[in-house]
């Protein structure tokens, strides 16, 4: 049995989003506020009971005046003759819920029986619908009209009060606003949602099972008036444990019964997971077997001991209180004895240490030098606390040493859902890595579980981290895409989720090589605002500063800058459509005539980039692709564009003391960043290119012929030592960006102000 998809409704950011979980491992990525923590969230307020207590801002914000609705409906209705439409129904496209559904064998039946929905069902794909609903809605329409009058009786009150004294006082008095508890039926819920609302499970059909579409997810109406699922559903089914993304650093929001995490005392320290993990799975004092027997011994033996010392100890501070006359001859004497339990050995902060290597000459005694744990660094804690907590639920789930003896040692659930927020906090790059890689090994790593193929594992983590990303295969990545107030007539910031399963279609170069191009980069593409894709290496070096100094709303952003070049960027171009990422792409115009050629028009040349033949503009022709008229800009919908910069014609005037401009036509980012500052590399010292450059511009006042003499350089230069040079230079600051990078760059500034702007309605529910 393992979970198949979640459809998550109506919560939060989730207005209607479908989540495909791995066989293994499922990992949320996307920017910052996308929704990947409301997913969460979701899972743990709806799988389990200490989670579930819901707030109203859970709500997706814009059903808040539909919820609205209803209560004035309710008010409306308050005579006998119109009476108020008190169904669950009315309450159901409002209100959050989650669609689980599961993947069951035959072999399994048993423990789906109470969502089996036909008698002929014999395995295959099962849902189950869980959702926030009224307990009684008679009892909320009594209470929120009870409440509703309240308040008019308090307003009605305070006005008789206000006139009484204007009219004892003679003076008139302005007016002051009052807001009583409750003004709307939101407002009501603020403090009786999770009093008057609980969740309850409804059967689903698996022939109704919809795709999404355009990444919405369509969960199935319920038919009106079905009765949900007696008890709990999942009781016996889903065993759920979580790491919260706090783990300590700040406060916890849940307890979970499984996590070592949180011993009696509260804390988050190892020690203190390492306490409560030996309470419940290796005390010898509880239910006791015959491997305890040694240890049991020698605490009695050592509490004997220990009994006759205290003893002998008190005993002059005894007959000191005697002398005081107590106790009498038929008082009970005061005995002073100890309780000695293993477990107690752990109850202190230096439980837990970590000993350190120490040189000594030949010859020498080393000796044993130990630090507490709070010397060793955040990031080793945390890696190590992690572990350990995963070993904790599996261990748990297997009933390990003595928790199988206890009161809760039923059936195995067959299904361990593991959720895992921000693994990669304090944790170092490579650490980062390992852990992704031996998380999913850790919760496996025991005999049962390798001899019952049908205990199922899934491990759900969500994360912000490009080297946790890096680690995963797209096949378990889950996009999580932002969309502004405004889209898909929704008026409030929503997200969707995008599977990556299919991100290239079927095993292919081009899936090979994004695969495998992406994991020799960082995987920020996934957590970016928007992505520059850039020609070669100078472009990369150069384009960082030229940002810096001049684009003050890029160089904020979380931007991905990705060197592919020309002949390979449009490979990315079905990734970058799913992703929806706005991104601009910095290219060559690589003209051509049988062989590369400086550019002319009118030459009949063509170009030799991929990305411009393919992707966009989709033009051949070197005089199609610098005519003004050719857009540069693919829009797909109201957030995701995608513009091209290339090399166009440049007006200078060369030499300084000339008149007339010239028209330069640039093949490379090199050539038009010359021709852009030919005054600068005119004087600019260095070897290779920087000099070839130089020499160029003394010896060609004619702009066409210094054009040919770049050309001619660029095809034995080295393009990286050349940047390199620039970078060295002192007034790096003065160079001009070349017109086409500069347009682009602009673009993309107003894009990301336009997102700003739509993203700050967020602000109002605090979606993540």
């Amino acid at each position: 049995m393992q979970i198949e998809h979640l459809e998550i409704a109506n919560f939060r950011k989730l207005l209607a989003v479908r989540i495909d979980l791995a066989d293994e491992t499922t990992l949320f990525v996307g920017a910052n506020n996308s929704g990947k923590t409301s997913a969460m969230l979701a899972l743990r307020r709806f799988l389990t009971a200490r989670g579930r207590t819901f707030q109203t801002h859970d709500i997706t914000l814009c059903h808040w005046a539909g919820i609205n609705a209803i209560g004035h409906a309710w008010l409306e209705g308050r005579p006998a003759f119109d009476p108020p439409d008190l169904s669950v129904e009315v309450w159901a496209p409002f209100m959050p819920s989650l669609d689980l559904w599961l993947k069951v064998a035959p072999n399994e039946l048993h423990h789906v029986s109470k969502l089996v929905p036909t008698l002929d069902w014999a395995g295959g794909i099962l849902g189950v619908r869980l959702r926030l609903e009224p307990k009684d809605p008679e009892a909320l329409h009594k209470e929120f009209l009870q409440a509703i009058a309240d308040t008019e009786t308090m307003k009605e009150a305070v006005k008789k009060q206000t006139e009484e004294e204007v009219s004892l006082s003679g003076l008139s008095r302005d007016s002051q606003k009052l807001t009583l508890w409750p003004s709307s039926m939101m407002d009501f819920l603020g403090r009786r949602l999770d009093h008057q609302f609980s969740v309850k499970a409804y059967s689903l059909d698996p022939a109704k099972l919809a795709d999404p579409i355009k990444s919405v997810a369509r969960p199935q109406e319920l038919a009106p008036g079905i009765p949900p699922v007696e008890g709990d559903p999942l009781a016996g089914l889903i065993r759920v444990n979580e790491i919260n993304a706090q783990r300590g650093f700040g406060e916890m929001n849940v307890t979970d019964p499984d996590d070592e995490a949180v011993g009696q005392s509260g804390g988050h320290r190892l020690s203190d997971q390492l306490r409560a993990y030996y309470k419940k799975h290796l005390d010898p004092s509880d239910r006791p077997d015959p491997s305890d027997l040694g240890a049991l011994q020698a605490i009695e033996a050592a509490q004997d001991a220990f009994d006759r010392r205290l003893t002998e100890s008190f005993k002059a501070a005894f007959e000191e209180v005697e002398g005081m006359g107590y106790p009498g001859v038929t008082d009970p004497k005061p005995h002073v004895s100890t309780k000695l339990r293993a477990v107690d050995g752990l109850n202190h902060q230096a439980a837990v240490s970590f000993q350190i290597d120490v040189v000594m000459a030949k010859g020498e005694v080393v000796p044993v030098l130990r630090l507490p744990e709070d010397n060793n660094g955040l990031g080793y804690q945390n890696l190590i606390s992690m572990i350990f907590r995963l070993m904790s639920f599996r261990d748990a789930w297997m009933r390990v040493g003595k928790a199988a003896k206890s009161m809760e040692a039923t059936d195995f659930e067959p299904l361990h859902l593991v959720l895992v927020e921000e693994p990669e906090a304090h944790l170092h790059a490579q650490v980062q890595q390992v852990f992704i890689k031996k998380a999913y090994q850790v919760l496996r790593a025991h005999e049962d579980l390798k001899e019952k193929p049908l205990l199922r594992t899934q491990l759900v983590v969500s994360t912000h981290s490009s080297h946790v990303a890096h680690e995963t295969s797209y096949a378990c990545l889950r996009y999580f895409r932002r969309l502004p107030a405004g889209m898909e007539n929704v008026n409030v910031p929503v997200s969707v989720v995008i599977n990556l399963t299919k991100a290239f279609g079927e095993e292919s170069e081009t899936s090979r090589f994004v695969t495998r191009y992406l994991r020799s980069h960082h995987a920020d593409l996934f957590f970016a605002d928007a992505a520059i894709l850039v020609e070669g290496a100078a472009e990369r070096m150069l384009l960082p500063n030229f940002i810096k100094w001049h684009y003050p709303r890029i160089n904020q952003g979380y931007i991905s800058l990705l060197e592919v070049g020309g002949s390979h960027a449009h490979k990315l171009q079905s990734l970058i459509n799913l992703l929806g990422l706005t991104t601009l792409i910095i290219t060559d115009l690589d003209a051509q005539k049988g062989i590369a050629i400086q550019p002319k028009l009118g030459d009949g040349q063509t170009t030799n980039n991929d990305t411009l033949k393919s992707w966009w503009p989709k033009k051949l022709t070197v005089d199609e692709l610098l005519d003004p008229s050719v857009p540069k800009v693919l829009k797909h919908d109201q957030l995701y564009e995608v513009r091209v910069a290339y090399q166009l014609p440049v007006e200078i005037i060369w030499p300084a003391t000339a008149t007339a401009p010239q028209t330069a036509l640039p093949y490379t980012f090199e050539d038009a960043l010359v021709f852009q500052n030919l005054q600068y590399f005119s004087s600019l010292a260095g070897p290779g290119l920087v000099k070839k450059f130089r020499d160029a511009i003394a010896v060609h006042p004619d702009v066409d012929a210094m054009g040919l003499a770049f050309f001619t350089a660029l095809r034995t230069g080295t393009k990286a030592e050349f940047a390199l040079n620039i970078l060295g230079a002192e007034d790096l600051k003065d160079i001009a960006i070349p017109t086409y990078i500069a347009e682009g760059l602009e673009w993309l500034e107003g894009q990301l102000e336009k997102k700003q702007i739509e993203l700050l309605s967020t602000e109002v529910g605090k979606s993540e």
